[in-house]
C-alpha cells in the first residue's frame, strides 16, 4: 500500500478534480455529452474538446439538485476518469479520497462504498464532504481552529462553519443558487432579448464564464448600462464562435456595422451584472431565500458567541462562481456592513477556488491519522456497509 501518495477525486456536479497526490489535478466535467454534429458518438468527460462542432450539445448528467441520481452515467465517466486515456490507477496500492455532497442520502453513501469495494476492488477508501478538504486545507495554511466555508459550485451554494476542525451542524446553509441557475436564468434572458439560445447551454455557459462580473454598486452599474454611445462602458459584444475557425467566443468592444467581419455576436449589456447578481440577491428570480453576504452571518450568528470573532476573520470562498471578477470584494464589502465595527472581517479566495478542496485531500494524507478515517475493504467484507456510517462523518 502507498503511504506517499494518494488518488484524490472531487467528484463535482459539473466538473470532477481529480489525480495522484504527487501530480497536478486534472479538472474534467462530469458528464456525457452527445452533439448534434456527430449523433452516434458520445463524449466523456475531456474528450468534448474532440468534437467538431459544439453547438446545441446534450448534457446527461449524473447529478439532479446536487446528487447523485444517475449512476450508469456517473460510472461511465469513472470508467473513463479511472482509464489510461486520463489518469489511471491501481486501487490495489493507492487508496482513494472522494469527495461527496453535505448531507447526502444514506442511499447513494450505501452505493458509493459498494461500488468502490465490489467494483473498482478499492483497498483502502476516505469518502468526505469537499467542504471538510476545503476547510482542512485552509487549517493547515492558516494554522487556526475555526473557518466558514463557502462552496459556490454548480447546484448551490453551502455556507459551513468548522469550529476546531468539525463541522457544526446549527450552521450550515444552502442556498439553492449556484452556476447552474444562472447560465439557464442567460438563456432565458438572451433568448427573449435577442437570439434563441435555450438549446445552447454550453455556449451560454462559456458566454456567462467570458462576459460576467459582480457589480460592487449595483443601482450604479445599472445606471451606466442605461446610458447610449461611448458613456455606456459596461456594453459588449460577446462572439460567438463558429467551430471552424473560432472554438470559443470572446467578448470585445462595440464595433461600426460597416467594421463588423459577419461574426455572430450577441449584444451584453446589463446582464453581464445582474446574472452574478442572483448569488447574492435570489429573491430577484423568486428564490425566497438570502444571499450569500447574509448567509454567512447568518451561520456565523447560529454558532456559539465565543467563535464569532475568530469565524468572522476566516472566511474561504472556492467553487466556479467565485471566479467572477468582484466576487470576493463583494462578499467582504456586504459581510464587513452587516458584521459589527469593533470586529475583523477577512475573506479569502484562494488563488485556484477550482481545485482547492482537491489540495486539501493532498494535506489530510499528510495527517498522521489519515488510515484512521479510512475504511478499508477488509473491514467492509467483515463488518458490512453500516461501518462505513460510523466511520464518515457526511
Amino acid at each position: 500500500m502507498s503511504k506517499t501518495s494518494c488518488y484524490i477525486v472531487d467528484n463535482g456536479a459539473y466538473t470532477a478534480k481529480l489525480g495522484i497526490s504527487t501530480m497536478e489535478p486534472k479538472v474534467v466535467p462530469n458528464c456525457i455529452m452527445k452533439a448534434k454534429s456527430e449523433r452516434r458518438r458520445p463524449f466523456i468527460g475531456s474528450q468534448i474538446d474532440e468534437c467538431r462542432d459544439a453547438s446545441g450539445l446534450f448534457y446527461i448528467l449524473p447529478f439532479q439538485k446536487g446528487f447523485l441520481i444517475n449512476w450508469d452515467t456517473q460510472k461511465t465517466v469513472w470508467d473513463y476518469m479511472f482509464s489510461k486515456e486520463c489518469c489511471p490507477v491501481n486501487f490495489n496500492e493507492t487508496p482513494l479520497i472522494i469527495t461527496e455532497p453535505l448531507f447526502n442520502f444514506a442511499s447513494i453513501q450505501e452505493a458509493m462504498t459498494e461500488i468502490f469495494f465490489e467494483e473498482y476492488d478499492c483497498q483502502t477508501l476516505l469518502r468526505i464532504n469537499a467542504t471538510d478538504l476545503a476547510d482542512y486545507h485552509y487549517r493547515k495554511m492558516h494554522n487556526n481552529n475555526c473557518t466558514v466555508v463557502v462552496d459556490s459550485g454548480y447546484s448551490y451554494t453551502y455556507i459551513v462553519p468548522y469550529i476546531n476542525g468539525k463541522k457544526y451542524r446549527e450552521g450550515i446553509l444552502r442556498i439553492d443558487v449556484g452556476g447552474k441557475v444562472l447560465t439557464n436564468h442567460l438563456k432565458e434572458v438572451i433568448s427573449y432579448r435577442q437570439l434563441n439560445v435555450m438549446d445552447e447551454t454550453y455556449v451560454i455557459n462559456q458566454v456567462k464564464e467570458d462576459s460576467c462580473f459582480v457589480s460592487q454598486d449595483f443601482m450604479a452599474d445599472m445606471e451606466i448600462a442605461q446610458k447610449r454611445g461611448s458613456a455606456n462602458t459596461i456594453m459588449k459584444d460577446y462572439v460567438l464562435p463558429d467551430y471552424t475557425t473560432l472554438r470559443r467566443g470572446y467578448l470585445r468592444d462595440i464595433v461600426k456595422k460597416e467594421e463588423d467581419l459577419d461574426q455572430q455576436t450577441l449584444r451584453m449589456n446589463n446582464e453581464r451584472f445582474s446574472i452574478p447578481e442572483l448569488l447574492f440577491r435570489p429573491s430577484d428570480i423568486g428564490i425566497p431565500q438570502m444571499g450569500i453576504p447574509e448567509g454567512i452571518m447568518h451561520s456565523i450568528n447560529s454558532c456559539p458567541e465565543e467563535h464569532m470573532e475568530n469565524l468572522l476573520q476566516n472566511i474561504v470562498l472556492y467553487g466556479g462562481n467565485t471566479l467572477f471578477p468582484g466576487f470576493r470584494d463583494r462578499t467582504y464589502n456586504d459581510v464587513r456592513s452587516l458584521a459589527l465595527d469593533h470586529y475583523d472581517v477577512n475573506v479569502s479566495l484562494p488563488d485556484n477556488p477550482i481545485t482547492y478542496a482537491w489540495e486539501g485531500g493532498k494535506h489530510i494524507l499528510t495527517d498522521p491519522d489519515f488510515y484512521s478515517f479510512c475504511m478499508t475493504k477488509e473491514e467492509y467484507e467483515e463488518e458490512g456497509k453500516a461501518v462505513a456510517f460510523e466511520k464518515f462523518d457526511i
